[in-house]
């Protein structure tokens, strides 16, 4: 069984009641009428009066001009009560026609999405009432939805082409080395190597997807109590032989900044930061690493020297696969650092902040609860 739209249910609803109240009034003049022809002067019995051209016994007056009355009121009445009623649905069906169009509009605007079409919007331009706001907020929800859409649809091709690479190495490395039937021992562990290399990036890369998948989809596990100094200290020590074959200048100002948090996740944040200043720094340059509780905030800062940042790039660096505001460049690492570092402090309901360094570098706030 079909039932009928919102505007014929409106329509209808509206006819109903309109119908019932004249109802309620024509019965009304139907009872006046009979109770105003009934209040007749007494006439002298055996007098007649004329009525509608007939002659009418003095005693029958009242009844007569009662009758007369009633349906001079029910026939002027009933062509009222058609007409009103008509009316009333003519213009109850016009009027929700057009205060439910931009519900059409909208209902016509989802039918028509998909995700080659997230471009479409309602742009509501009537009264600012609530369907202006729904209408609205139908917009915004498109924008958040194409913006979502373009964004996985960046970090699937650029996940595809990083992932492709090691690949593409692996394979020439394999293809190379069968077709060469004297390769000798020294060959062969030469195309181990290479090939043990193009194995451990797509690893770091898989790695460095999970950790993205599981922050942004599932969030942290049980909260435990962290020390970000220690954290700092830990992350510190797997980065401290490539900053000493760069001749970095390392400053740590540790003091206690305890969270609560996941311990595993929190350490590849400060390992994250550690790893881009020392990996994206200049040789013989400087780190500064800094944690203190701030009020109810703890703060972790990383700040190095390194090439030079535009400010305007800077937000850039938090996408996937982007590395100093370039794209895929040959750099080591996946190039997901601080996409990580943000989706993590994202679930710790924290905030990191970037700002260049003058004269080139880099400075990275992460901001968490204590």
């Amino acid at each position: 069984m079909i039932r009928p739209g919102l505007r014929g249910r409106i329509t209808a609803l509206a006819t109903v009641l309109v119908a019932i109240a004249s109802g309620l009034l024509l019965w009304l003049g139907w009872l006046l009428a009979g109770g105003v022809s009934s209040a007749v002067p007494v006439l002298p019995p055996g007098s007649t009066v004329v009525v509608g051209g007939i002659e009418v016994d003095a005693t029958q007056l009242a009844g007569v001009l009662r009758d007369e009355a009633r349906e001079r009121v029910l026939v002027s009445g009933s062509i009222a009560f058609v007409c009103v009623v008509v009316a009333t649905g003519l213009l109850a069906w016009t009027i929700t026609g057009r205060v439910l169009q931009p519900l059409r509009q909208i209902t016509g605007t989802a039918r028509r999405l998909s995700a080659e079409s997230l471009g479409e919007r309602i742009a509501y331009r009537g009264p600012r009432d609530e369907l202006a706001e729904l209408a609205d907020t139908f917009d915004q929800m498109l924008d958040r939805l194409q913006g979502a859409f373009d964004a996985q649809r960046r970090f699937v091709a650029n996940a595809s082409h990083e992932l492709r690479t090691p690949l593409a190495v692996i394979r020439t490395e394999l293809d190379v080395t069968l077709a060469d039937e004297g390769a000798d021992t020294a060959e062969l562990r030469r195309m181990a190597e290479v090939v043990r290399s193009a194995t451990l990036r797509a690893g770091q890369l898989v790695d460095a997807l999970l950790v993205l998948a599981r922050t942004e989809g599932v969030g942290i596990g049980p909260p435990q109590p962290v020390d970000l100094a220690d954290v700092v200290a830990s992350a510190w020590r797997a980065v401290r032989g490539e900053a000493d074959a760069r001749e970095l200048r390392v400053a740590l100002h540790t003091s206690p900044a305890p969270v609560s948090g996941d311990p595993a996740l929190l350490e590849r944040v400060a390992g994250n930061l550690l790893e881009n200043a020392v990996r994206h720094n200049v040789t013989g340059g400087w780190i500064d690493v800094r944690t203190e509780a701030a009020g109810p905030a703890v703060q972790l800062r990383v700040a190095s020297s390194g090439p030079v940042i535009e400010q305007a790039r800077v937000a850039e660096l938090f996408e996937p696969f982007r590395r100093g505001g370039v794209d895929r460049t040959a750099q080591g690492g996946a190039g997901l650092g601080l996409s990580i570092v943000r989706s993590v402090v994202s679930a710790h309901r924290g905030e990191v902040v970037a700002e260049p360094v003058s004269g080139g570098g880099l400075a990275v706030t992460v901001m968490l609860p204590a």
